[in-house]
């Protein structure tokens, strides 16, 4: 499982992880011979970053942060979407809250609490407030100002009494906020509405259509969670699922009523991971890769150079995979109120027939959607309606939280997202409101930095990484900021790498039990071309000066001895300074770090009890720990800013309404987008280990890609 970077190399000759859709750079040269010998790789994950990493002075670096707090029954808090210079009682409201899993690391209590946060030197903590929601009662006079704005609400936000909201899920879920001009579903908002319809008396009841999902692990268990807020205001919730495999029945049945169709596709078999091997195709073609790992569980380079996995890899990925499995079946074991062999025994007799399911009482029944409508109709007494009354997931989010009386407090905490690839500067390439771009996202936080209007910030990463510059200056501005004002980090589906780097600057840092997180390591290396070129016919010739000039250069030759071992002192000092910067942001000893760095990659569950994370839940968790370090009491109600995106331009729409128009398949773009930023180090996570723990497309278009390119030699 590797990523290979063909780019100009770096001073340092070092690299990170990469995605595996970037091997494409190699076969798609611009102003270079027809392969560039350099190639950039890391860990397995994530990818570490290079001499950047300690380069501030720790005289400059924020004292260490203060860990710990008490534990506090927080209420749901109403969240905001702003610019800086919109008046804050104008602004949309937009939030999502967090709540405790259902299984617990060392050290975190069952409702998700860390109730003894144990340290990597086994010391004890204090206690940290969940932010479990709870269903706020209004008094009458709250109730009447709802009722008022209610009547004079703007048209996109009047519902009919005794709707039921329809929210269809499939797909990639954004942990961004969308605008009226993106498509998608997004992650914040369908938190809300979940929030919004619980208090909103209008809404009888919510129908969820579920598809075949592609996010991660991690939001569906925020999703999940946010379904149990809602069944504590008492209305209904029902799931219909027409492809059924082990993500889809893992949300639908927290709904309570599952519904399917007779002819739905029913897969719950199990959980894989798979890696791709080629070593044995590269060495067919001439292509002979010369890596340097250090760690043990550095897998980067083993898609490239090996034929097989290596049992530190293996070993890696089977105890991330029995997260996962054992998560499934104490989850779904808890919820159906069965014995957990008793599932296992079920899932391994190979379940396709919805007959099944429902005999063995793991869904309500099996009916038609037209059916499910009409025995809901039934049920809320509207015999004298054609049709159901419902309102789509798109006209609802339109709805604010102010209109239903959420709209907050006085106190303000700003929101930062950062979802996506890193990278220092936006492409023309990129695709429009994705990924990181450190210059814009510096911006924002010293924007906050100087501004006394936030009591404290949460930063939301969703990041497998991307370029190892940009998460270091992005390192160094949360950890001026968290000098300032109380910084909490939330981790999404994945926070390994440049994630993880920005991560380890804020003050407390909140997972879900299974985001994939950490990977401290570096793997460098390059590609020696010599017998590719003889095939081709190409030929190469260097004129340097300098012992080592040509170490970056000469890829129509191996290294030379002197030459591979100044590569190998490169990669063991950019090791060297990523774990001892992690260590210092961790508050532990270089020993400690050592024994959970290594390029191994965490569950967020797992991360928890090695002190890489601080508290296992999702977003409320980390805003009920930002109120606590602001000393915010946690029965206040806060607002919560977004800090807006830069609104796209008219370029970009035009871009984006003509990708529609031809057809302009995103994963080739993203693949442009990858080749056009390969000239810098990378602190990547991998992409097809992220992409196969627990439910994987089977193809990966990328690879499909590669192996054409070979084939073409």
């Amino acid at each position: 499982m590797s990523n290979a970077l063909f780019s100009p190399p770096p001073s340092h000759g070092l690299c990170f992880p990469h995605r595996s859709r970037q091997k494409l750079s190699a076969f798609f040269p611009s102003h270079k011979p027809p392969l560039s010998s350099i190639l950039h790789l890391s860990t397995s994950l994530a990818s570490p970053p290079t001499s950047l990493l300690l380069s501030s002075s720790s005289s400059l670096l924020p004292s260490n942060p203060r860990r710990g707090g008490f534990h506090f029954r927080a209420l749901e808090s109403s969240a905001a979407k702003t610019n800086e210079d919109e008046d804050a009682e104008e602004s949309k409201n937009v939030g999502d809250g967090g709540a405790p899993p259902s299984n617990s690391a060392p050290g975190v209590g069952s409702d998700g609490a860390v109730r003894e946060k144990v340290g990597a030197d086994g010391e004890v903590g204090q206690e940290y407030p969940t932010g479990e929601f709870e269903m706020e009662e209004f008094d009458w006079w709250r109730l009447f100002v709802v009722k008022v704005r209610m009547l004079f609400a703007l048209p996109w936000e009047r519902v009919k009494k005794g709707s039921v909201l329809s929210m269809r899920l499939r797909g990639q879920i954004s942990d961004q906020l969308k605008t009226r001009f993106s498509s998608g579903l997004s992650l914040p908002q369908i938190c809300e509405n979940f929030i919004k319809a619980a208090y909103d008396p209008r809404v009888s009841g919510i129908y969820l259509e579920i598809e075949p999902l592609s996010c991660g692990w991690a939001k569906i268990d925020e999703i999940r969670r946010h379904i149990q807020y809602f069944k504590k205001s008492g209305k209904f919730i029902v799931s219909y699922v027409t492809i059924c495999g082990e993500k889809e029945y893992y949300l639908a049945c927290a709904c309570g009523e599952v519904y399917v169709p007779p002819s739905a596709y029913v897969a719950l078999y199990g959980l894989t991971v798979q890696s791709s091997f080629l070593g044995g195709v590269l060495e067919k073609v001439g292509i002979l890769p010369e890596i340097q790992r250090i760690g043990r569980y550095k897998s980067a380079g083993d898609q490239l150079s090996r034929k097989s996995m290596s049992k530190e890899v293996c070993e890696m990925l089977t105890t991330l995979l029995d997260n996962i499995y054992e998560n499934w079946l104490e989850t779904i074991s808890s919820t159906q109120g069965k014995k957990r062999e008793e599932i296992e025994d079920f899932l391994n007799t190979g379940v396709y027939q919805v007959e099944r399911l429902k005999e063995e009482g793991y869904i309500t029944n099996i009916l038609y959607d037209d059916e499910v409508r009409s025995m809901l109709k039934a049920r809320l007494g509207q015999k004298d309606k054609k049709d159901l009354l419902m309102v789509d997931y798109s006209k609802y989010s339109n709805v604010r939280k102010w209109t239903l009386g959420l709209e907050g407090g006085k106190d303000q905490i700003a929101i930062i997202r950062a979802s996506g690839s890193i990278s220092r500067t936006r492409s023309p390439l990129s695709i429009s409101g994705s990924g990181i771009i450190s210059e814009q996202l510096i911006e924002k936080i010293r924007s906050i930095r100087e501004s006394e209007r936030y009591k404290a910030v949460i930063l939301r990463i969703d990041s497998p990484g991307g370029d190892a510059l940009a998460s270091d200056l992005m390192w160094r501005e949360i950890r001026l900021l968290a000098a300032s004002k109380p910084v909490i980090a939330s981790m999404s589906d994945v926070a390994a790498s440049g994630g993880y780097y920005m991560a380890m600057a804020a003050e407390a840092i909140v997972a879900e039990k299974l985001t994939l997180t950490g990977s401290i390591g570096v793997v460098t290396g390059r590609f020696s071309l010599n017998k590719l070129y003889e095939r081709i016919g190409f030929n190469k010739e260097i004129i340097s000066r300098g012992k080592y000039a040509e170490l970056n250069a000469a890829d129509q030759r191996p290294f030379r001895p002197d030459e591979a071992a100044l590569f190998e002192k490169s990669a063991q000092n950019a090791y060297r300074l990523f774990r001892d910067k992690a260590a210092f942001s961790r508050t532990m000893t270089v020993d400690q770090m050592e024994e959970v760095a290594q390029g191994r990659v965490w569950s967020g569950k797992d991360a928890a009890s090695r002190g890489l994370v601080d508290a296992i839940g999702g977003f409320s968790t980390a805003v009920a720990i930002a109120k606590h370090k602001a000393n915010i009491p946690q029965d206040r109600q806060v607002k919560l800013v977004e800090v807006s995106k830069r609104s796209p331009s008219l370029p970009e729409l035009l871009s984006g309404f003509g990708n529609s128009l031809l057809g302009l398949d995103k994963t080739v773009k993203e693949a442009l987008q990858e080749l056009k930023c390969l000239n810098g180090v990378q602190a990547r996570m991998e992409g097809i280990l992220f992409e196969s723990v627990g439910n994987a497309f089977d193809d990966n278009p990328i690879i499909a890609i590669i192996m054409d390119c070979l084939n073409s030699y």
